[in-house]
């Protein structure tokens, strides 16, 4: 496979990660109003699940990932945590599934090169995966929160 390596990365992942918010904004248009979770659904596709992890007045981190049912289970995969600035306007990816955050990979920083690599696959693979969805025309509805089933 392979691997996209731009040579000025610093500047293609600020624009990449402008582009995940738009598309982020594009396949969740109501994503500002999602207080706990939500649920993207595609005509023969696994089901989408947003999670909101945190919200501020300047910045929202979520989970998103794919539902699939094994052996009667729910699997959820890739499990994308994502930060939203919303002030800037920029998505950015802190971990998936299968690789752990920046923090937790990179004691040193002074490998800001290889920060700045594994923070490009991170971002680039949900550019992709976002593509992927908006394709597939996912359509989200916002689940009630915990206090709106109580009252």
């Amino acid at each position: 496979m392979s691997f996209v390596n731009p040579v000025n990365k610093s500047f293609c992942l600020e624009q990449i990660c402008a582009s995940n918010y738009q598309k982020l904004f594009k396949l969740i248009p109501n994503l500002l109003s999602v207080q706990d979770r939500a649920t993207g659904l595609a005509a023969l596709h696994a089901a989408l699940h947003l999670k909101v992890i945190d919200k501020t007045p300047y910045t929202m981190t979520v989970e998103l990932s794919h539902c699939f049912n094994v052996n009667w289970d729910e699997y959820l995969e890739p499990a994308v945590i994502i930060r939203i600035y919303l002030d800037a306007q920029l998505a950015e990816v802190l971990s998936d599934h299968a690789r752990l955050s920046v923090s937790r990979v990179f004691q040193n920083p002074g490998l800001s090169t290889d920060i700045m690599d594994y923070k490009w696959r991170l971002n680039y693979f949900l550019q992709k995966w976002l593509d992927h969805c908006l394709k597939k025309n996912y359509q989200f509805s916002v689940k009630p929160s915990k206090a709106d089933v109580l009252v």
